[in-house]
């Protein structure tokens, strides 16, 4: 039929040999996909510890969880295949992780969704030049009607069977006596309902379940306290950075910097000039200006700002560990020594950016720094603490972004030395993967949101508004309802379907 030539047997003297298909690896491939899971660490509570998962001696993955084939299929598996497969089959297995990383995020962008469901019919057109028939059953057939399912229902998570299979556990742990399950779970049940009837009538008593700092968004540190008397070049850096990022603070912040163009009226056009001038000298001067209004009657200088003027304590707290808003942060020294990574993180802020180093008038414009947490200090400001991370931040022009849309970043190239710090309230938590394709390459995968207090509404991100409505044609009246129901086939789906929409 002169279809797929390059599949067709090989005829030799003493035997046939079939080629190996598009989607086949070798053992060498098998071994070096193996290597790269093995070698993955994440951030704590992302999936199972995936090095556990991994037999380098059958070059297999044993014991995943459902949640961990979730994981896999959606970040780590694109990471993994980067160095194996043909070109045409690696792009169309990354094209559908990329779907699945997609139909299961937190907000979901509705002007999007149709091209989503054109690129995922695509996508699977790929996988059919690419993979043989047996592949596509049933449940590769569906993947078409997921697009489908989130306009008409919301965002996945509101659906998926993770919240139940959790609560399962929790309904077999109940079980001491095997012989009776059902009696055990709802003994338990009743007397978990009764307790937690009765704290509401105890004061100072608090019930099991998320606890109450992951619920509010409290920042609070876990382990690992040393006090330490810091270089004192550091301690204004992280002063100054504190400064310039508190909004009681941005008046003063203005009126330096006239300050400045007028006592200096030679340097009022050379930016890089004014910016280090006024980081050298804003600190000892709003101290100043701060207890000169003081010594006024009605300042309106307000407590924190009166604290914030005076500068933090010398000795200052470091920590190992850290917790902001229910995600644990840790120092790459804490990193080393265990199987996950909590220290990388992500900060988008707005900077100066010049041409060439004989710039002399820089822009400012947004931009995306990638480090790693070496220290986690919590300054003392007497009345009050604020938690700020010093990091190892990547030079800029070690950052690639590829065809694909992975971010490469060499981890052995350092930038920014002057400019170490950042508010732990500021940052993304990231997590760096060894790219199998460029040695000395790290991929950057994003963790998934995860803050309890997420309200859905409009959600800003960068210049981007992603749009959370799932319905975009509003609710469903009767008419086409009974065109869904005629769709699925039958009178029998809408009785089942009925209490649904009214929920």
């Amino acid at each position: 039929m002169g279809v797929k030539t390059d599949l067709q047997p090989k005829y030799g003297e003493r035997r046939t040999r079939l080629p190996p298909g598009p989607w086949n690896l070798s053992r060498a491939e098998k071994r070096e996909v193996c290597n790269s899971f093995y070698g993955m660490k994440v951030p704590e509570g992302y999936s199972s510890n995936i090095k556990n998962l991994v037999s380098l001696q059958d070059s297999r993955l044993l014991g995943l969880k459902s949640h961990d084939c979730h994981t896999l299929m959606q970040q780590l598996l694109p990471v993994a295949i980067r160095s194996v497969l043909e070109k045409p089959a690696r792009y169309a297995i990354t094209r559908l992780c990329f779907f699945f990383n997609a139909i299961c995020a937190k907000t979901v962008d509705v002007s999007k969704l149709d091209k989503l469901e054109e690129d995922v019919v695509v996508t699977l057109c790929l996988l059919e030049k690419y993979f043989p028939p047996s592949f596509f059953d049933i449940m590769v057939h569906l993947v078409v009607h997921l697009v489908r399912e989130v306009r008409l229902c919301g965002p996945v998570y509101f659906r998926w069977m993770y919240p139940f299979e959790r609560y399962m556990k929790v309904l077999k742990g109940h079980v001491q006596n095997h012989t009776r399950p059902e009696g055990c779970i709802a003994e338990r049940y009743i007397a978990e309902e009764a307790v937690e009837f009765c704290t509401q009538h105890l004061s100072d008593v608090s019930t099991v379940g998320v606890p109450s700092s992951q619920k509010m968004g409290v920042s609070k540190p876990l382990s690992g306290c040393t006090v330490s008397v810091v270089d004192q070049d550091l301690l204004n850096q992280a002063h100054l950075y504190v400064l310039e990022n508190t909004e009681e603070v941005l008046p003063y912040i203005e009126q330096h910097m006239i300050h400045i163009k007028t006592a200096y009226p030679k340097f009022r056009k050379r930016t890089k000039w004014l910016q280090d001038k006024h980081n050298s000298t804003f600190i000892q001067w709003l101290r100043f200006k701060v207890q000169s209004e003081l010594e006024e009657d009605n300042n309106g200088v307000s407590e924190n700002l009166r604290w914030l003027a005076a500068g933090p304590n010398m000795a200052v707290p470091l920590y190992r560990s850290y917790l902001i808003k229910g995600i644990k942060f840790n120092i790459k020294a804490q990193d080393d020594v265990r199987t996950t990574q909590n220290s990388g993180v992500y900060l988008l802020a707005q900077t100066m950016q010049v041409a060439s180093a004989k710039d002399k008038n820089p822009i400012l414009s947004n931009m995306g720094f990638y480090g790693v947490i070496q220290e986690i200090w919590d300054l003392d400001y007497q009345k009050f603490t604020i938690p700020v991370f010093r990091c190892d931040w990547i030079d800029s022009s070690s950052l690639v972004v590829d065809e694909l849309g992975f971010t490469l970043v060499d981890l052995s190239k350092i930038g920014n030395r002057n400019d170490q710090f950042v508010l732990a309230s500021q940052v993304k938590q990231i997590f760096f993967v060894d790219d199998p394709m460029h040695r000395g390459w790290s991929v950057v995968l994003s963790m998934p949101n995860r803050e309890y207090n997420d309200v859905i509404g409009d959600e800003v991100l960068g210049d981007v508004i992603i749009e959370c409505e799932p319905f975009t044609r509003g609710m469903p009246n009767v008419d086409t309802f009974d065109e869904l129901v005629g769709e699925l086939g039958g009178q029998n789906i809408r009785d089942g379907c009925e209490d649904i929409w009214i929920e």
